[in-house]
């Protein structure tokens, strides 16, 4: 280690799993990369090493339930997996994008389970809307599993794929997806930056450690105290690069997040880097390789103006709440029974997902001229951005 460089000499030593081999391949990397791995590197191999990391494994993951001790249940519940409202909504927003756009083509990243997919192509089928192709991109080929068998009554129009076509058209849908794409940790200790990352102690167990870097938020931070936050440069790299592609259609995405103003705010001190496992939360990233989440909040005003470098018109930011709302949840779900009218104050609730969860659209210029998405017609908060 140099002069410019930190360790923070609190160690965490791996307990005996199936992801041993994890551990393995990062403490290799780590040595590849002189003793020092930025924590960006360390969490794509977390999430998606080949077989090993947490979206690349077999182990349980989207679910009501929590882990039990026979391995089964899950660590974490989204939207979809709450209430088929959820997606039978969003269905009203995607079957007009796809009208007014003049596209017929549903592109979902990271479907998860299938749920969202599923809600969406019945709902749309039932106003016979159904999109001549609804195409997945994931890289878990577990989870690529279970969506088929989630999705086998659509099986002629669902198909996968592994990356972005050098272009596409069409209705794109990211829910709780950009959350999951890894982000560089800045430190700001005594006025000075730092850029956190990891290295290994002499038993060859994993600890943080930190070098000097150029590397700044978007926005100053007020105050002299110390200060650990997140950039995002991967997932305004993933918006760009989706931007520049989309020829024509548009592109909603939600996830918990804040505009950069909030982000950044002065009493946000110890940023927004959170693991999932089991229905609870940690903040240790570096225990149990493979076997937890890991995320942190979305940067919307970093991806709108990832969006519009790359040429997009955004055409609306607001919470999911009010999103849902403008959508006609209220009518989608008139006839729901209790228990899918309490999940439904989930969705909308401040407290709830309601106000933490934010919608962000964008479009190319040309697929923005005589429409405007009924989710945002109520209550759009771009000008917050």
């Amino acid at each position: 280690m140099g002069d410019n460089e930190r360790v923070n000499t609190e160690t965490v030593n791996q307990p005996p799993s199936l992801t041993i081999a994890l551990l393995a391949r990062v403490q290799e990397a780590i040595r590849a990369s002189g003793g020092w791995l930025p924590f960006d590197r360390f969490m794509a191999m977390a999430l998606y090493e080949p077989g090993l990391g947490y979206y690349a494994n077999q182990t349980p993951k989207f679910g009501h339930l929590p882990q039990g001790e026979d391995g089964q249940g899950s660590d974490f519940v989204t939207a979809p997996e709450l209430t088929p409202i959820f997606g039978h909504t969003l269905a009203r927003q995607v079957g007009q994008a796809l009208q007014d756009t003049g596209t017929d083509e549903v592109w979902e990243f990271g479907a998860g389970s299938g749920a969202l997919a599923l809600q969406i192509l019945d709902a749309l089928a039932a106003t016979g809307q159904r999109p001549s192709r609804y195409t997945i991109v994931d890289l878990s080929g577990s989870l690529r599993e279970r969506q088929a068998a989630t999705l086998a009554a659509h099986t002629g129009v669902v198909a996968w794929a592994d990356a972005l076509p050098e272009a596409l058209s069409g209705v794109v849908l990211g829910n709780e997806v950009l959350d999951a794409m890894p982000v560089q940790l800045l430190n700001r200790v005594e006025g000075q930056w730092f850029e956190r990352g990891l290295a290994l102690d002499a038993d060859q167990c994993l600890q943080w450690a930190e070098r000097r870097t150029d590397l700044r938020p978007p926005l100053d931070i007020e105050g002299p105290q110390d200060y650990l936050t997140e950039i995002h440069p991967q997932a305004e790299a993933f918006v760009r690069t989706l931007a520049e592609r989309l020829q024509r259609g548009a592109a909603f995405f939600i996830d918990y997040g804040f505009p950069e103003a909030e982000y950044f705010h002065p009493q946000r001190h110890m940023g927004t880097l959170i693991c999932h496992r089991g229905h609870k939360t940690d903040n240790e990233p570096l225990r149990d390789l493979g076997l937890k989440d890991i995320t942190a909040h979305v940067n919307f005003t970093g991806v709108a103006l990832a969006a519009q470098d790359a040429g997009m018109d955004v055409l609306g930011y607001t919470s999911q709440g009010r999103f849902l709302i403008n959508c006609g949840l209220v009518d989608v779900a008139k006839d729901a029974g209790p228990r899918e009218n309490a999940m439904m104050q989930k969705l909308l609730n401040e407290h709830e997902m309601g106000e933490l969860f934010k919608v962000l659209a964008f479009a190319p210029p040309d697929s923005t001229a005589d429409w405007t998405p009924m989710g945002f017609s109520a209550g759009d908060r771009t000008h917050r951005l």
